[in-house]
């Protein structure tokens, strides 16, 4: 299937929700921008802190999980973009070593909160070379420094590291899991709605409004056209997969991060098997907005399937998304405007801190700053 990722074709409830588009005026206390993993987890968090469903709007500019939130790879991964060892260097030891012990919590959190849709595999980190497979120990020796679970690894796949705290999970099925949950509470959600403007005290689309005391806007592909302002600290880049019918031909149990990062693939329950990456190796072209598959990524994808992985099960759908990337690696985490918070540019690691990030801006626009936003913005 052309652009259509692997996750809506599945059969498991929930399907995707939908909902209608925003044609009136709304009055609000906080309204999200983005119905994505961390615009959703912004909404739950509020609800939890005590804000009336009745008083949150949410609002995308295409349909929930439509974006990098429902189309990537499926991965639940611990830290920042950078290997935990790279990240203390970069960084400094104690901050590094907080943010990565709060994605842990945040994985471990988002396991309870969305049982159905995440299954704790951990994940492999395969080198590629005898120079990777010492950067591996590197970052083996890091993390057991540190006291987080992490052990060294040989097996099938190759060697290099295993990290039992990661998961695998459906990225679509826990975005319609909690924009349901959302909209059986009351939260008014609403589709194919872009925010055209944004100011504190109103957001409009194109055929309505919102008047509301705080505005959140929680995306990542296409953070630099709704905040023109970060532009200059953010890229968006062009993120490809493919998946095949279910196969017997290979067994794999938990996600493979290959190549330094940049190649990466997993083996769904019923067999099917999604490999995505080759990123760096198509120059660049895949420093772009577009988020649909292209010949020369999806030709690499299908070689490395055929001759490195020996699967030939027939191939079912290939499917591009659109991230954004930071300069530092860091998510972007700002009050961009008085009463307007922003949260994006997640550098490929928007699954698990995203989601962090969306509670952390929840929290923030209710008064409370929170050690997510000092970390991430010192």
């Amino acid at each position: 299937m052309a652009n259509v990722p692997v996750w809506a074709a599945r059969d498991a409830a929930p399907r995707r929700p939908r909902f209608p588009r925003l044609t009136t005026t709304l009055d609000a206390d906080v309204c999200v921008i983005g119905l994505g993993g961390s615009g959703l987890a912004c909404i739950a968090e509020l609800l939890a802190s005590g804000v009336s469903p009745a008083r949150v709007v949410g609002l995308d500019a295409s349909v929930v999980g439509g974006g990098a939130a429902g189309r990537n790879g499926g991965f639940l991964l611990a830290g920042t973009a950078d290997f935990y060892h790279d990240a203390v260097a970069k960084f400094g030891h104690d901050r590094a070593r907080r943010l990565y012990a709060l994605t842990v919590d945040e994985i471990d959190r988002m396991a309870k909160e969305t049982p159905d849709a995440i299954r704790r595999t951990g994940s492999l980190r395969i080198a590629s070379s005898d120079e990777e497979l010492s950067d591996c120990e590197q970052h083996l020796a890091a993390l057991c420094a540190d006291g987080f679970p992490a052990e060294r690894y040989q097996g099938a796949e190759g060697r290099g590291l295993l990290v039992p705290t990661d998961c695998a999970f459906d990225p679509l099925r826990r975005c319609a899991t909690l924009a349901c949950r959302a909209a059986d509470a009351g939260t008014r959600l609403f589709e194919e709605s872009p925010a055209i403007t944004i100011d504190a005290g109103e957001v409009r689309t194109p055929e309505g409004r919102v008047r509301c005391e705080r505005v959140v806007i929680a995306v990542d592909g296409r953070l630099a056209d709704i905040v023109p302002a970060v532009a200059s600290r953010v890229r968006a880049v062009r993120l490809q997969m493919l998946a095949t019918a279910p196969t017997q031909e290979i067994r794999l149990t938990r996600p493979v991060y290959a190549r330094w990062g940049y190649d990466y693939w997993q083996q769904l329950e019923d067999g099917r098997l999604l490999l995505g990456g080759f990123r760096d190796m198509a120059g660049d072209e895949e420093w772009t907005d577009a988020s649909t598959p292209t010949d020369t990524v999806q030709q690499m994808l299908e070689s490395f399937l055929r001759e490195q992985l020996r699967v030939s099960a027939p191939i079912t759908h290939r499917w591009a998304a659109t991230v954004s990337y930071s300069e530092t690696g860091l998510p972007l985490f700002e009050e961009v405007r008085p009463g307007v918070i922003a949260t994006g540019a997640y550098s490929g690691t928007g699954n698990v801190m995203g989601a962090l990030c969306g509670r952390a801006a929840a929290r923030w626009s209710l008064g409370g700053r929170g050690e997510i936003v000092d970390l991430l913005a010192s």
